[in-house]
């Protein structure tokens, strides 16, 4: 979408289950994004995700409330078992599905041969982020869509939608990543799983917790500890990169703060940036955020038209929040 402009931008929606697929579709929701129940997408955990018949079903549901069915296939195939990842895509295709979400080349270019009708979208796991790389994946498979990684600021965005003809798509909520996706080793190096091949982010058959002699409550990924908290203090789930680290006589978020994106503030601005779609973070999520935040987005986007107040709803959304705290991300890159 052409910088300037304020066409009405898309909401696209995480559901990890068939429940949250409906809770997102029934609070009005543009498109909805899952994955198989299997390593070929990014959120590979137990209880998660959709079975061949369960998406179907899904698409069904979604088409009738008036929302699209996006697909993750968004992990990179390992050597020797393509064809596992071949099938997801021929298995979304089957379904119904309006479009794939993938990174890897060889899954790229099987839909694009085998599948042509459908519909691809670059996965926010490919890292694309320059005009070059982008067009590549739009010339040589087809992209309609690429899913920017979190390192860009609003300005950046805008002036890489002048240098290109795919529509763009954003986070705008949700648990952040360390900034360049798609080449994640801290949580290969603690259990051997990793969210890019075998998508999964600290496994929780890797997690426990233990208390120390002094009544610290110790979080530990692995074997290694990852932070540690006050008796009585919430205890965070530990992750390598929202971990406390030592360095230089300092100890604390080395990486990433606990925090979560909120850009409703910068919603506006995104829309004059020439971006396409606003998407939300939380796959692994359960109904009642599902529900409340896609509600108090939905909210948010149309009240850019009609003029309406969104700010009360979005506010409450501190609640489903890391932490109970926000941040704009890399959308205002304050370090600068």
């Amino acid at each position: 979408m052409p910088e300037g402009t304020t066409k009405r931008m898309e909401l696209v929606c995480p559901a990890g289950t068939p429940a949250a697929l409906r809770a997102a579709a029934d609070a009005g929701a543009d498109a909805i994004y899952c994955g198989f129940a299997n390593e070929t997408n990014a959120r590979n955990f137990p209880g998660l995700n959709f079975s061949p018949s369960e998406l179907a079903d899904g698409v069904a549901y979604a088409h009738a409330k008036g929302a699209r069915v996006l697909v993750a296939i968004n992990t990179f195939a390992q050597a020797g078992q393509i064809h596992l990842w071949e099938e997801a895509v021929n298995d979304a295709a089957s379904a119904g599905a309006d479009a794939v979400i993938a990174a890897d080349i060889a899954v790229l270019q099987h839909a694009a041969t085998n599948h042509p009708d459908l519909r691809l979208h670059l996965s926010v796991q490919a890292a694309a982020n320059t005009p070059e790389a982008i067009r590549f994946y739009a010339e040589t498979f087809g992209v309609k869509r690429v899913v920017l990684p979190r390192v860009l600021s609003v300005p950046e965005i805008a002036a890489l939608n002048r240098e290109i003809d795919v529509e763009t798509e954003v986070f705008v909520f949700g648990g952040l990543c360390v900034m360049t996706e798609g080449r994640c080793a801290l949580s290969s190096y603690a259990t051997g799983k990793s969210p890019n091949l075998t998508g999964v982010c600290s496994p929780p058959d890797h997690v426990d917790y233990t208390e120390d002699p002094s009544g610290r409550l110790q979080a530990r990924l692995g074997g290694f500890t990852i932070d540690s908290f006050e008796s009585g203090q919430a205890a965070g789930y530990p992750t390598l990169c929202k971990g406390q680290f030592s360095a230089i006589e300092k100890t604390g978020y080395l990486f990433e703060d606990p925090v979560s994106l909120n850009a409703f503030e910068l919603l506006e601005e995104l829309s004059s940036a020439g971006v396409t779609a606003l998407k939300i973070e939380g796959r692994q999520r359960g109904k009642a955020y599902i529900a409340g935040v896609v509600k108090a987005f939905r909210q948010a986007v149309d009240g850019l038209e009609s003029g309406a107040d969104a700010r009360p709803a979005i506010a409450a959304l501190k609640a489903f929040s890391e932490g109970g705290q926000q941040t704009a991300g890399s959308y205002k890159k304050t370090w600068r």
